[in-house]
């Protein structure tokens, strides 16, 4: 009778775990790396926060790129905007920066074949009220999507999305948007893959360059 119960327990502790484990976000135990390393050394207030997926994820040594500027990384793989607003007050809200950029959205367009150009608006929308809901007047810039090679079947919707992304912060203050589309290709108007490391989607030293160039000037 014993063994009996003893296996319930188990057996009802296997299935809680379960139910836990299947309740927990996905990007769960970044985010949790992200809130151990602020709790170890907090970030300085005033400095500038990149915020968004893996092309910031992967942009390990953005410091030394910008050696001039205080740079948060606050990237991570495979986000879309959904996955930043869920996270906002985890890795935006907390920082007091005098400057956030972003780069989100191209996930959303690979992830969801249905997803429209407009619906990726709306969920930008949504972060950029977040973030006025704390940050009134700070300088918010939205990078645009960029042209990756092993999505180019996708490539006429992420340049509508940038349109209206960018028709919509030019009426907005304290925003701007960033175009990094045009530069990443080459003359013919094709996608340039010399600056993408193998997988055809991640950049490597030469396109981070570009975006270096871009991005400089416009750095408080």
């Amino acid at each position: 009778m014993k063994k009996i119960v003893l296996k319930c327990v188990v057996l009802l502790l296997l299935l809680h775990a379960e139910t836990i484990i299947g309740q927990t976000p996905r990007f769960y135990k970044e985010i949790q790396a992200f809130k151990l390393q602020d709790s170890l050394h907090f970030p300085p207030a005033n400095a500038i926060l990149f915020v968004g997926s893996s092309s910031f994820q992967k942009w390990k040594d953005v410091q030394d790129y910008f050696p001039k500027h205080i740079i948060i990384n606050r990237g991570f793989g495979g986000s879309t905007l959904p996955d930043v607003i869920r996270y906002a007050p985890d890795i935006i809200l907390p920082y007091h920066p005098k400057q956030i950029v972003i780069y989100c959205g191209e996930n959303d367009i690979a992830e969801d074949t249905t997803i429209t150009p407009t619906k990726v608006l709306r969920r930008l929308k949504t972060l950029l009220h977040i973030i006025r809901g704390k940050y009134k007047n700070i300088q918010v810039d939205y990078i645009s999507i960029k042209p990756s090679p092993s999505r180019a079947q996708w490539q006429s919707k992420m340049l509508a999305t940038n349109q209206l992304i960018q028709a919509y912060l030019a009426n907005k203050p304290h925003t701007r948007f960033i175009d990094v589309y045009h530069a990443m290709l080459n003359a013919d108007g094709t996608i340039n893959e010399t600056i993408f490391i193998q997988d055809h989607l991640h950049m490597n030293a030469k396109g981070y360059h570009i975006w270096q160039k871009i991005l400089e000037p416009i750095l408080l």
